[in-house]
């Protein structure tokens, strides 16, 4: 019984890091070009060079 008062805070500061990472790629705009992607994918219109 004594373990669930390490595991408590622990999952709840893993989960609060999990949150605060998917709060900061959605700020970044990580999931803005949706269809970009999927064209660039299907479509052959990338390339290997890194982007500028």
């Amino acid at each position: 019984m004594t373990i669930l008062g390490a595991l408590i805070p622990v999952s709840l500061l893993l989960g609060g890091i999990g949150l605060a990472a998917f709060i900061w790629s959605i700020r970044s705009h990580q999931y803005d070009d949706l269809e970009g992607d999927q064209q660039r994918t299907l479509f052959g219109g990338h390339d290997d060079e890194p982007m500028e």
